[in-house]
Parts: structure tokens; sequence; C-alpha cells
């Protein structure tokens, strides 16, 4: 089968063949129409986390069960599925007697601890399955394993309830997922980005307000808008995010699902006297993927996303910040 791998640490994606993977007991194979390309792949292109080399990337997979492993009863050939970041969970390690099915230790992550979707099958799990509505196409599902569920899962779990004021900051990959997720919520939402470049999209895709970030203090501009109850960031810049803590509410909370891995400065007076808060949040597992695409579906969200043949999987990844919004390999 065609497929793209890392061969070494740090070098580009390579174009290959390799044999096509048959599925053990408790794994189904899945026939890739299509895989996102993200950020999160820098684990295998950089040798991260003990990944073992070569590795074929991709953890935003939708496609179709072309085989079944023994035992496997839940899934038949032919089901239109997405696999995520979670790699399957084995209820026997710390994490998963925790309940942290997410950071399995001996599953592990899709494209990471075994191969992942930039190749025409991957082989999985069957827990890592979620299944893809009618309602979605493989590409627009491909995004939604990973952006997608990323945006719904921290939204759905951050305490904002309709009528409450989330900002949304950053109109990107993440963030123009997260703009449809909060205002379908019944989330009164504003966007923050620098420039104003893409006000229009942002308030199509259903902001109610949008601030220029290049334009001053983005936290100022949201408190004159009345302020924040959640602030939920998808811009990796660590003195961005701490500006915009001045425009929470009492009791308001920032929650980061980008990190430019450099401390987070926030002045103890506005956690102590308002009550503010700050967590992180990612991903989720199979059955909260499968939720957010019900969701999606149901409530007309849908991912903007530009389409690479696989053998560009490279150039795919060079322009993610070109992309409007998430770049996407299709076979």
């Amino acid at each position: 089968m065609r497929a793209v791998r890392v061969v070494s640490a740090g070098a580009p994606f390579e174009a290959t063949t390799i044999p096509v993977p048959e599925p053990a007991a408790g794994q189904v194979r899945v026939r890739v129409h299509a895989c996102g390309v993200c950020g999160g792949e820098n684990i295998a292109r950089l040798g991260l986390l003990g990944v073992r080399l070569p590795r074929v990337p991709g953890h935003e997979i939708a496609g179709e069960i072309d085989a079944l492993g023994e035992g496997v009863t839940a899934w038949a050939v032919g089901d239109r599925v997405g696999i995520g970041w979670h790699g399957g969970h084995c209820f026997t390690c710390t994490q998963c007697r925790r309940g942290d099915f997410a950071n399995c230790a001996n599953r592990g992550i899709v494209g990471v601890s075994y191969d992942g979707g930039y190749a025409e099958y991957v082989v999985a799990p069957q827990e890592t399955l979620a299944r893809i509505p009618d309602g979605l196409s493989f590409a627009e599902a491909g995004p939604l394993m990973c952006a997608g569920i990323t945006s719904f899962n921290a939204l759905r779990n951050s305490g904002a309830r309709p009528g409450d004021t989330v900002v949304v900051h950053g109109v990107g990959g993440l963030g123009h997922l997260a703009i449809q997720f909060a205002a379908r919520m019944g989330l009164r939402t504003i966007a923050v980005n620098r420039g104003r470049a893409k006000e229009d999209i942002a308030r199509e895709l259903g902001a109610d307000e949008y601030v220029d970030a290049e334009a001053g203090s983005a936290g100022a501009a949201v408190e004159k808008l009345g302020g924040a109850d959640l602030v939920f960031s998808t811009v990796g810049s660590s003195p961005a995010q701490a500006d915009l803590m001045q425009g929470l509410r009492p009791n308001g909370r920032l929650l980061i699902v980008a990190s430019d891995h450099q401390p987070l400065e926030v002045s103890p007076d506005l956690l102590v006297f308002g009550r503010r808060t700050v967590s992180g949040w990612y991903s989720g597992h199979a059955q909260d993927s499968q939720e957010a695409m019900e969701f999606a579906a149901l409530k007309g969200v849908r991912p903007l996303v530009e389409t690479y043949p696989l053998e560009e999987a490279e150039a795919a990844f060079q322009n993610m910040g070109k992309a409007r919004f998430r770049n996407v390999l299709t076979l």
C-alpha cells in the first residue's frame, strides 16, 4: 500500500510503499479515505515520547472498515468510522485504573505508539473507533477527530452554560471549530485574533463580537464588552493568555488547549479577588469523538478544509499555518 512515514527524527516525511497490515484479535483494519494534518504529528516527526521509527503518522483518520480481527462483534465491514488521538485502552495500567483512558500506557497514541492514517490502510484496536454520521463526509470527519473533539469536549466540560459569554482566542484550525461549537451551544461568542483579516469569517461562523488583538490589550477590550465567563485559548502564547485573564468576570475560567511551553505569568490578585481559575484540556476518547461528530452533524458544525493527495503530505504539513483552516490528505 501507499504510505507516508517518518524515517528519521527531524527529517521530512517520505512517501513509500509498505505491506498492508492484518488485524489481530480485537483489532479492525480501516481503508483510509481522509486523514487530517495536525501539528501533533511533530511527536513522531521529531522523535518524541519514545516513538520508534520509521512510523506512519496521522491521528485524524476517516474511512471504512475493511477487515475484522478475531472477536470483533461491535463493528462490521463497510462501517464508516473515525480514529483519533486516543490509541485504545487496556483497563489494567495505572491510567486506565484511574479512568484516564486517553493516556493508557499500553495503547498510547495513534500515529506514535503504532502506525497512523498517512496510508491507505490502518489497523487499530476496536475501542478506538467512532462512528461517522451520514451527514459528514470523510474529509469533514477527519479534522473532527482531533481539532473537533478538542474544541467540543473542552467547551462542554468547561462549566459554561447557554447565555454565558465565551472568548475563543484564535481563529485557526481549532478556533474556527470552537466558534461554531460555542455558538451552537447557546454561548455568546467573542472571537479574538490578530488583525482584522479573519473578522468576516469569524462572524459567519457564529461569533457575536470580534476583538483585534493587535489594536491593544485584548483582555481590556473583552472587559469593555462586559467580560467573559470563559476564555478558551487555542493560541500557544503565554503572554496573550495572561493578558486575556483581565477580561474574565468573577468566577471566570481561562481554559488552555495550546501552549508555547513557557510559564504563564498571572497576577495572584486576579485569581484571589475574582475567584478566577486557569486550567487545561486536550482531546478525549472514542465516545467523545463520536458525540462531537453527532453534534456537528446535527447542528451544522463543519471544518473548513483544503485537500491534498497523500503524496503531498510534506507540503500539507508545511502549509498548515496558511490553511483556512485544516489541511486534509485524501486517498
